[in-house]
């Protein structure tokens, strides 16, 4: 079976980007110290990997803590959220940067804001109340 798996992304520090996607309701789902690579990978997500969900993996080159370009080509992370509006707000409580306030996309009806995560990544929340 072919299925969608991760999106990796390069993070200064994985105790401030953990933090932040909590605040999204995902959670660790595992972590691989690579002592001889000198990096760390942590997978965050909604679901364990067999359930079939797409997971995040934060990867920490050690010592690689003043950050990365986040670069032209990379768009956003989207998450499907049952109210936006509330989703902005616990980001904002938690510390996190709201770029783009809840309501409804141009030329269409869906609900959606943008929030970006501690290493400048775009989260795209969009109402999903089922």
């Amino acid at each position: 079976m072919v299925r969608y798996l991760h999106t990796m992304v390069r993070v200064k520090n994985l105790d401030d980007s953990i933090a932040f996607y909590k605040l999204l309701g995902m959670h660790e789902l595992r972590r691989r110290e690579v002592p001889d690579g000198q990096y760390t990978l942590v997978f965050i997500g909604y679901a364990d990997n067999a359930a079939g969900e797409a997971e995040i993996e934060l990867t920490y080159n050690w010592g690689k803590d003043d950050g990365y370009d986040v670069g032209t080509g990379f768009g956003h992370f989207a998450v499907g959220v049952p109210d936006v509006a509330a989703a902005v707000e616990q980001v904002r409580a938690g510390g996190g940067k709201v770029t783009r306030e809840a309501g409804p996309v141009k030329f269409g009806t869906s609900v959606i804001a943008f929030v970006e995560d501690p290493d400048g990544y775009k989260i795209e929340l969009i109402q999903r109340p089922d």
